[in-house]
C-alpha cells in the first residue's frame, strides 16, 4: 500500500516565497556578521551623532569663539541671534541620544525621533544653508529609525537618567539665553546671565515672586513657554528615572518567577494543537524540560509555572529567545503544514544541534514539508484514515506500519520502511 508519493500535487503556500527566501538569507547573514550584537543600534548611533554635528557644523560654522561671545553679551554688534538657539539645541540633543541609541533605550529612540523631526522641520521653514540636503538626511533619519523601533525595547535607567539631564540642561539654555535675550522686555530690565537665570528658574518652577515681570506681548508668551516647557519636562523627567526603579520592584514582587527553567538541552513544542498540546503534556509528565512557543497568549491563559514564549514561531529573533539553538529537539506543530516548513527552515538558520521535527496535516503537503529536510516528519493524523479504512476491509494492521505511517523520515521513499523512529 502506497501511504503517500512526493509527486502529487501541492499547493503554491508550501513553496517559500521570495520574499521569505530573501528574509531567510537576510537573517542568515545577520547572524553571520554578528548583527544582533551591534546592528541597527550602533548605525543609527553614528547617523544621529553625524545629524546633530551637520547640523551645528552648517548653522554655527567653525566661529564658535564669536558665537559664544554673542552668546553671553547681547550687545556686541549684532546682538544675540536667535536662530542660533534651535541648532544649538537641537544639535547638542542628537549627540547626547546617540548615546542612548547605543544602549537601545526606547526613551533615546523616541528622543532621537522627536529631534529629527524637529530638525526636518527646521530645515524646512527656516533660512539654512544647504537646507534641502539636511532636510533629506533628516527625513531618512526618521524612516530608518521608525522602521527599527522594534530594536529598541530596553528601559535602561542609565538611558533614563541621560534623557533627563539632557532635557533639563536644554530648557534651562533655552529659558536662560531666551530671558537674557529679551532682557529689555521685562521690569525691571535684565542685563546678565544670573538674573536671567534666576528669571528662568523662578518661572519654570511656577513659584513666581514678582520682582521681575514681562512687560510686552513676546516676553509674556516666552514665559508663558517657559512655564508650559516647565512643567512638562520636569514631570517626565521624574517619570523617566523613577518609573523603571518602581517597575521592577512590582515585577520583582508580584512576578515572583526568578528560578525560569534554564533554555538549554530542553525540548521546544510549537503550536497550541491536540498534538502539540499532548506533546508537551507528555513530555512534562516524563520530566523532560520543556518550552512552549505559542503565536498568542490562549482564550485559557497558560499557567506561570509553565514555561512559554509568546511570539512569532517562524521569527530567528523568538526561537532563539526560547533556547532553539540551544534545544535538543524544536517541534514544529502547527495547524497549517506550510507554517511548520518555515519553522524548519528559520531554526536551521540559527545553527544550532537541535533536532526539527515537523508535523503534518494533510497527506497532499507530505511531499513538500520534506523539501525542507527536518529531521523527523510526524504524521499522525493522517493516520487516522488509513487505519479506519484498513479495519474495515479487514487488513492486518502490525506495530512497524503503525510507526512507518505515524514517523515519516525525510530520506525514506513513499511507502518504504524508515531509517528509525523515536
Amino acid at each position: 500500500m502506497v501511504f503517500a508519493r512526493s509527486s502529487l500535487p501541492a499547493p503554491a503556500t508550501m513553496l517559500p516565497s521570495p520574499t521569505q527566501l530573501i528574509r531567510n538569507r537576510m537573517q542568515q547573514l545577520h547572524q553571520r556578521v554578528g548583527g544582533p550584537y551591534w546592528f541597527p543600534h550602533v548605525p543609527l548611533a553614528i547617523l544621529l551623532g553625524l545629524g546633530g554635528f551637520w547640523l551645528l557644523q552648517n548653522d554655527l560654522g567653525r566661529q564658535w569663539h564669536s558665537i559664544l561671545a554673542q552668546l553671553l553679551n547681547r550687545n556686541l554688534e549684532g546682538g544675540l541671534r536667535p536662530a542660533y538657539l534651535p541648532p544649538l539645541l537641537i544639535g547638542a540633543g542628537m549627540l547626547i541620544m546617540a548615546i542612548g541609541l547605543l544602549l537601545r533605550s526606547r526613551l533615546a529612540w523616541t528622543m532621537a525621533l522627536l529631534l529629527a523631526a524637529l530638525a526636518a522641520v527646521s530645515m524646512l521653514f527656516g533660512q539654512h544653508a544647504h537646507a534641502h540636503l539636511l532636510l533629506g538626511y533628516f527625513i531618512l533619519m526618521l524612516a530608518l529609525l521608525a522602521f527599527a523601533w522594534r530594536q529598541f525595547d530596553r528601559s535602561s535607567i542609565t538611558a533614563s537618567t541621560l534623557f533627563a539631564l539632557t532635557s533639563v540642561v536644554m530648557l534651562v539654555m533655552y529659558a536662560t539665553f531666551g530671558t537674557y535675550y529679551l532682557g529689555a522686555d521685562f521690569k525691571p530690565e535684565i542685563t546678565d546671565l544670573v538674573t536671567a537665570f534666576y528669571y528662568a528658574m523662578v518661572t519654570m518652577s511656577t513659584v513666581g515672586y514678582g520682582d521681575i515681570t514681562p512687560q510686552t506681548p513676546q516676553a509674556k508668551l516666552f514665559a508663558v513657554s517657559i512655564i508650559a516647557l516647565g512643567v512638562a519636562v520636569f514631570a517626565t523627567s521624574l517619570t523617566a528615572v523613577i518609573a523603571p526603579l518602581v517597575t521592577r520592584s512590582l515585577q520583582r514582587i508580584v512576578n515572583r518567577k526568578d528560578t525560569r527553567m534554564q533554555r538549554e538541552n530542553h525540548f521546544i513544542v510549537i503550536g497550541n494543537t491536540p498534538l502539540a498540546l499532548n506533546t508537551w503534556r507528555e513530555l512534562a509528565r516524563r520530566g523532560q524540560p520543556v518550552t512552549r512557543l505559542l503565536r498568542q497568549e490562549p482564550d485559557i491563559p497558560v499557567p506561570d509555572t509553565i514555561d512559554k514564549v509568546i511570539g512569532e514561531p517562524s521569527d530567528a529573533d523568538v526561537l532563539r529567545k526560547a533556547g532553539a539553538d540551544k534545544a535538543q529537539a524544536v517541534l514544529a506543530m502547527l495547524a497549517d503544514d506550510s507554517e511548520n516548513a518555515f519553522v524548519v527552515l528559520a531554526v536551521r538558520e540559527l545553527q544550532g544541534t537541535a533536532r526539527t521535527i515537523a508535523a503534518v496535516n494533510d497527506a497532499s503537503h507530505l511531499g513538500r514539508v520534506r523539501l525542507v529536510q527536518p529531521d523527523v516528519v510526524i504524521a499522525p493524523q493522517i493516520l487516522g484514515g488509513e487505519l479506519a479504512a484498513m479495519l474495515l476491509t479487514g487488513e492486518q494492521v502490525t506495530a512497524d506500519f503503525v510507526m512507518q505511517r505515524v514517523f515519516q523520515q525525510p530520506g525514506e521513499q513513499a511507502g518504504g520502511t524508515p531509517k528509525h523512529a523515536t
